[in-house]
């Protein structure tokens, strides 16, 4: 199963980034660098990229050529970033994209992603209604790739109801916040 953690900075502090780290690395495989607020987003995964050596995958939020040029693993491109997933691929990098319907998931599918995030699942602070996780099983049921579900998950009970429903695993901020 995979747990991928989502940075923000409520959840990383540079200042404390190996403390940060080794407690992500305690409960997440996968790791993306994410803040959409900071100047200093470049100056910031360079550092990230270099302390995050404690898993599988680390990967850069929507910017896939600064992934490319920093050396990470992969991109996690936003559900508006469609067009760059053949980009990023052509650059050999890993993508996943955010999506919120059946038909951005067959989108993402069809246009080479290696995987998606489905979301929200569960009730999160404004990300809309949750779909909820029969409607995460239908969605993967309907494509080959793997799908991570995303939105709300904060317990170990949450986590297993969307295995159970198929998922490869669970993407989340909150839950990484422990």
């Amino acid at each position: 199963m995979i747990a991928y953690a989502i940075t923000d900075p409520k959840t990383l502090d540079f200042t404390t980034l190996q403390r940060d780290l080794e407690h992500f690395s305690k409960h997440a495989s996968m790791i993306v660098y994410r803040d959409k607020a900071t100047q200093n987003y470049e100056k910031n995964a360079i550092y990230f990229l270099s302390k995050a050596k404690n898993f599988d995958a680390v990967l850069l939020h929507s910017d896939y050529l600064l992934a490319k040029k920093l050396g990470a693993k992969g991109v996690h491109l936003k559900s508006t970033q469609f067009e760059d997933i053949a980009k990023a691929k052509r650059l050999g990098l890993f993508v996943v994209i955010s999506t919120h319907t059946q038909e951005e998931v067959a989108k993402a599918q069809a246009l080479g992603a290696d995987m998606v995030t489905f979301s929200p699942i569960f009730s999160t602070p404004n990300k809309g209604f949750p779909v909820g996780v029969d409607r995460l099983k239908h969605v993967v049921n309907s494509v080959s790739i793997p799908v991570i579900a995303l939105g709300g998950i904060v317990t170990q009970n949450q986590i297993d109801a969307c295995v159970k429903a198929g998922a490869k695993g669970f993407a989340s901020i909150r839950y990484f916040e422990r």
